[in-house]
């Protein structure tokens, strides 16, 4: 089976209007102004097990390489707040990083099958992850702990999401099951 790599976009003037432009010729966006642009980044995850940090409004070049993951990198994610990243592997990890300057923050391990998805509560405090070992686990950020494991589906996680108002969250997989989970 084949996963994507992972490719996330920190834009604050397009998640505080919900509106863009993008110019074809220049590929640049219309809305927004320098500051906003300026703190626009970019990260991706990729099969060399290394993540990217961009400034894709800037440079035309990665600003940071992040090394770490023993295996393909999955999934990354921003968090809300625009202070972390976090980066899911084949390695059976999720891993902490600084989202301004790439620098390594944490490695969080529980998971016993490689982790497919991860993704920030709304309020970036808690940070869920899916895997292949069918559970979802919650994770403390700023405590850098498990919050919670989350057992129930039969076989592998693939999809997850919080809520806008991070109430609860939704996990799909193999085993064509939803599941809500309330927090």
């Amino acid at each position: 089976m084949a996963l994507d790599n992972g490719l996330a976009i920190r834009a604050p003037h397009i998640a505080a209007t919900g509106k863009f432009e993008v110019h074809r010729r220049n590929r640049s966006l219309s809305q927004g102004n320098d500051n906003d642009r300026d703190d626009e980044r970019l990260v991706s995850g990729s099969d060399d097990f290394t993540l990217h940090l961009w400034r894709p409004l800037r440079e035309s070049k990665p600003i940071v390489r992040m090394v770490g993951h023993q295996q393909l990198v999955n999934s990354v994610a921003f968090s809300a707040d625009g202070e972390h990243i976090a980066s899911a592997s084949f390695d059976k990890s999720v891993r902490l990083w600084n989202a301004r300057t790439g620098a390594f923050l944490h490695t969080f391990r529980a998971h016993v099958g490689a982790v497919y998805s991860v993704v920030f509560s709304p309020d970036s405090r808690l940070l869920l992850s899916a895997s292949r070992d069918a559970t979802l686990k919650l994770w403390h950020v700023r405590g850098r702990k498990l919050k919670a494991d989350l057992p129930g589906h039969a076989d592998e996680i693939y999809a997850i999401d919080w809520a806008p108002d991070g109430s609860h969250a939704a996990s799909a997989g193999k085993d064509k099951i939803i599941k809500f989970w309330h927090h």
